[in-house]
């Protein structure tokens, strides 16, 4: 047993970094709590293992007393002065109660235990190294999945856990990739214990920024915001604390090299750098670049920014998708909306958003809706206006055409005048 004992004690010590000492007061607890019907029924009894040999004996606690009367718990004067000389009447003594098979029934009886010790050990050793390590990144090397989970073997034998909700959609993982992640939870319980990251936690790309840029890491250069749509785009606002030190290009780095960094471990996301500014004004002009806009203005009580840029400017402001839009909303805590300026709309634009408003109008449809634009009726209000000999001016109209027209437009009744116009009178 010793020899055995030996040997599993320096693999555990070796190979898994458990403490010797953790492990050898595992065993003695482990085979007191197997072993106690194989050993003495006494009632104070204890295991003792050798540091050095691995020797295993059990020891009980026994009172001096002058008559036994309980033998595993008691021992007679004599016999104690045996052991210990100068022992006297009410003295405890312990002694070797170690049975001759000892060693085989508590190494077959206590096998699991020991097991279930160590693994605790294990456990413990996982937990107290890497509870206080929440908010930092750790690599790991892809083990296997559960499910759409995927398990990573962190430095030495701890793992880890990147559930899917935490996965970056664009992303693949094979077993043996080597990937870096954000831990977000440490737990320990029953089962054992829990380390979750996660790739797609905004917090994950500002620790990749502290750890790639010095003036973020000493506070010269602060983050104020970040909003991110994992695998695809992040915007993140920083300002700096020293005027001499421009926090853009503190993160950009020289000739790009730092966002590159950032940007390849993110497997290409792209990521907008904005200057951070507490005018609201200022700050949204800055988040919705490059776009250039017209007019800004903010309604206080809606928390609401109100942006016109020109119509070559729309879709650039708002991005795919509404992207950009939607990342500048969350990065500045207020609602954006983004309108076209109607002024800068080129005739062709006000001919076709015309015929779009008339045809949209139950009874008249695209094909009447061209032909009332290019003879002139631009809105609802100038088609009401009309009586139906202008109607039937129109190159291509009928009476019939007519009719339905003012019919949909509120006007249904021949040569009556449409709400609002100038009547004749003779």
């Amino acid at each position: 047993m010793n020899n055995e004992l030996l040997a599993v004690l320096d693999y555990m010590e070796r190979e898994r970094g458990i403490d010797r000492e953790t492990l050898i007061k595992a065993v003695e607890g482990a085979l007191m709590t197997a072993s106690k019907k194989s050993v003495s029924p006494a009632k104070d009894i204890r295991i003792e293992i050798d540091r050095k040999t691995c020797d295993i004996k059990a020891l009980a606690r026994v009172q001096v007393v002058e008559r036994v009367r309980a033998p595993h718990d008691e021992i007679a004067l004599a016999n104690a002065q045996r052991i210990k000389p100068d022992a006297k009447l009410g003295d405890f003594l312990e002694v070797e109660v170690t049975p001759r098979n000892f060693g085989r029934i508590a190494a077959q009886t206590a096998k699991q235990a020991i097991l279930n010790r160590i693994r605790q050990a294990e456990r413990d050793k996982v937990y107290l190294e890497y509870k206080d390590r929440i908010g930092d990144i750790v690599s790991g090397t892809v083990r296997r999945f559960d499910r759409s989970d995927v398990i990573l073997g962190l430095d030495g034998f701890a793992e880890a856990v990147l559930p899917s909700k935490e996965r970056v959609p664009t992303e693949e993982y094979q077993v043996g990739d080597k990937i870096r992640a954000l831990i977000t939870d440490v737990t320990s319980d029953a089962s054992g214990t829990r380390i979750i990251l996660s790739r797609s936690n905004p917090d994950f790309v500002r620790r990749l920024f502290e750890l790639e840029v010095s003036e973020i890491n000493d506070k010269t250069v602060e983050m104020r915001g970040i909003a991110r749509e994992p695998g695809f785009r992040t915007k993140i606002a920083v300002v700096s604390r020293d005027e001499k030190v421009d926090p853009v290009g503190a993160c950009v780095g020289m000739r790009g090299i730092r966002v590159k960094n950032i940007v390849r471990e993110l497997s290409g996301e792209k990521i907008d750098i904005v200057r951070w500014n507490e005018d609201i004004k200022v700050f949204v002009t800055n988040a919705l670049a490059p776009a250039k806009l017209t007019k800004v203005s903010v309604d206080e009580q809606a928390r609401t920014v109100n942006v016109i840029v020109a119509p070559d400017q729309l879709s650039l402001a708002i991005g795919k998708k509404g992207q950009n839009a939607r990342l500048t909303a969350k990065l500045t805590g207020w609602k954006i909306d983004i309108q076209k300026d109607e002024s800068a709309i080129g005739f062709e634009e006000k001919v076709a958003n015309a015929v779009a408003a008339l045809a949209a109008i139950e009874g008249i449809g695209p094909a009447r809706a061209e032909k009332l634009v290019h003879a002139g009726f631009l809105s609802l209000e100038g088609v009401q206006a009309a009586d139906e000999e202008d109607l039937l001016a129109i190159e291509g109209f009928t009476e019939e055409d007519a009719r339905a027209i003012r019919a949909a437009v509120g006007s249904d009744t021949p040569g009556a005048p449409a709400d609002g116009a100038p009547t004749e009178t003779t």
